[in-house]
């Protein structure tokens, strides 16, 4: 670490904010002492940072991350020091269906916002660009865990829009542009605030607290690693400190995972033992035969040997443990929306 680097004060711009890790960095850097702003497409109270008291406390911005005009007025006008982009369409399902939007989205989206950082880069002390382990495309069984340096090779709609992402960020950070550009590239990341219920462990977690029933879209067999949130965002924290008056690192990619693959079927079974549900998961269990999905990588699971060789840093939070957790969020969410219907 530099240490130079303190977030008192520090004007930070989180894309994506009133999603599910936006909303948690959000949290994370405000105690912190950063002064956080955000865009919102979308303004939605659904959503962490409304439903833990997150939005009053920090500048929300409503716009399209595609609108570079808004971009460089944020910029100019915020005078930003650091960026998280995090906006992105995120399920694959969607991704899928609507292709061409996905692409608006995460690859235009990109460059409209890295242009905007480029154009204002006298303040620009970090650029923290969230891809995914889904931009490296299907390497089988064989190749894992996936490592930094393999080439991308995605063929999916989400896949390839994080990939194209990708490039368009280490374009910016190349000698060409210099810009203090890193990409990360984690697994799947759950805990409280995902609000996406057609990720597994929502979906699940919401049936097995006895708010609907649990239908499995695929046979469970696809494996996957799941890193808890609070781990993310200290790590994109510990990734932005670091990068700061480092030009060095400008251009790096990491990758952050357990290194533990869990098959969908395994997660949703953890579910329901730590709510006490297995005799509901029992009648689960027999769902999953035949349901095969097309579109999606079969196995996915990452280290984080190159950021701890960097910057010492390893996930802190069992699975167990962030699923406890995730689990008691949920209750007291669904709790009080259930109170207000």
């Amino acid at each position: 670490m530099t240490g130079r680097f303190i977030w008192q004060g520090k004007r930070v711009l989180i894309t994506g904010v009133n999603g599910f890790i936006g909303g948690n960095l959000a949290k994370y850097l405000m105690q912190k002492g950063a002064d956080v702003i955000g865009i919102v497409r979308n303004i939605s109270e659904d959503s962490l940072l409304y439903f833990e008291g997150i939005a009053s406390r920090i500048k929300l911005i409503h716009g399209d991350i595609v609108d570079k005009e808004l971009l460089m007025r944020v910029f100019a006008e915020e005078q930003v020091q650091c960026v998280f982009h995090l906006a992105a369409q995120v399920e694959v399902g969607v991704a899928r269906a609507y292709p061409y939007l996905t692409w608006e989205t995460n690859i235009k989206g990109a460059y409209c916002l890295l242009e905007a950082v480029r154009e204002n880069r006298e303040n620009i002390e970090a650029v923290v660009i969230a891809s995914s382990d889904k931009a490296y495309g299907e390497y089988g069984k064989d190749k894992m865990p996936y490592r930094e340096d393999y080439p991308l090779i995605p063929v999916y709609p989400y896949d390839v829009s994080k990939a194209c992402a990708d490039m368009i960020a280490r374009s910016y950070s190349s000698p060409l542009y210099g810009l203090p550009i890193v990409v990360t590239r984690f697994c799947n990341i759950y805990g409280p605030g995902q609000l996406n219920f057609s990720a597994v462990i929502p979906d699940s977690t919401r049936c097995a607290l006895g708010y609907g029933e649990f239908v499995p879209r695929s046979d469970g067999s696809q494996l996957r690693d799941y890193i808890y949130v609070g781990d993310v965002v200290e790590l994109y924290a510990v990734i932005a400190e670091n990068l700061a008056g480092n030009p060095g690192l400008a251009g790096e990619v990491f990758n952050a995972g357990t290194n533990k693959p869990r098959s969908a079927r395994g997660v949703v079974e953890k579910v329901f033992e730590i709510t006490g549900q297995q005799e509901k998961y029992e009648k689960i269990e027999k769902l999953w035969a035949d349901k095969k999905t097309i579109g999606e990588i079969d196995c996915q699971y990452m280290t984080f040997d190159k950021v701890d060789e960097f910057f010492g840093w390893k996930p802190k939070t069992s699975f167990d443990t962030g699923m406890r957790e995730t689990i008691d969020w949920y209750r007291k969410y669904l709790s009080a929306k259930r109170e207000l219907t």
